[in-house]
């Protein structure tokens, strides 16, 4: 089975992670099908961009698997990679959606948050443990939504956040069951259409404030720092 499931009609573009047997966790692999699919979307000029995950969740974030096996540039490379992937998202001229439930982690929570509407379930959950193992991701996008006080008692203490909550900071723009969301996607397209494609992007790029070089650079340094495997391991067996 592909890594995603991929559709375009009429100017939406549904994207949907299919790594359901590992809580869509992200691959290396994943994360350049998500690119690869992001990169199409804007080829089509499409208007709008749909995120969902296959399963039990929307995604339970970077995936741990064999690295142990992997060399410090390595897991470096795939950070870099996350975050490439990550800042075309935020910076998308398409309208894009989140669509979350379930348990969802670290960069998994990090891409909900770098689209513009963000679409949870009653019963969805966060939890953003990047500062754990000392990896600064996706930081400043979230004090963006939620406030930088807010961002801090957050993550300093890598807390789990229900649905509700999210909502009440401002990390979820709405609440609501898996079975309004082809609706709240059709919705989404005609709001993104009231736009031409132009305008729209000039909006996006006006209200993204984009920092992605520093988004980068921290995240670089953070994850550069010796002994990166130690930390994993560490943040993996408390």
């Amino acid at each position: 089975m592909s890594l995603i499931d991929v559709s375009h009609d009429a100017g939406l573009c549904r994207i949907t992670l299919q790594r359901a047997d590992k809580m869509n966790a992200l691959s290396a692999e994943l994360v350049e099908a998500l690119i690869a699919a992001v990169d199409e979307a804007h080829a089509r000029d499409s208007a709008a961009i749909v995120f969902r995950g296959e399963g039990r969740n929307f995604s339970a974030g970077f995936d741990f698997g064999g690295y142990a096996d992997q060399s410090e540039g390595d897991l470096l490379l795939r950070f870099v990679r996350l975050e490439q992937l990550l800042q075309k998202v935020a910076a998308s001229p398409a309208l894009t959606l989140a669509l979350a439930h379930g348990k969802n982690f670290g960069a998994g929570v990090d891409l909900f948050g770098a689209c513009r509407l963000r679409v949870a379930t009653p019963d969805a959950s966060f939890r953003m443990p990047g500062l754990k193992f000392g990896l600064v991701l996706g930081t400043r996008r979230f004090a963006d939504l939620v406030g930088a006080q807010t961002a801090h008692d957050v993550l300093i203490h890598t807390r789990t956040f229900s649905a509700e909550s999210a909502l009440q900071m401002g990390f979820a723009t709405r609440l609501a069951p898996v079975d309004e969301w082809a609706a709240i996607a059709t919705a989404a397209l005609d709001s993104a259409r009231e736009l031409s494609p132009a305008t729209r992007a000039q909006l996006h790029a006006v209200l993204g404030g984009a920092q992605h070089d520093a988004d980068l650079a921290s995240l670089v340094r953070s994850a550069a720092a010796p002994g990166l495997k130690d930390r994993i391991h560490a943040y993996l067996n408390p």
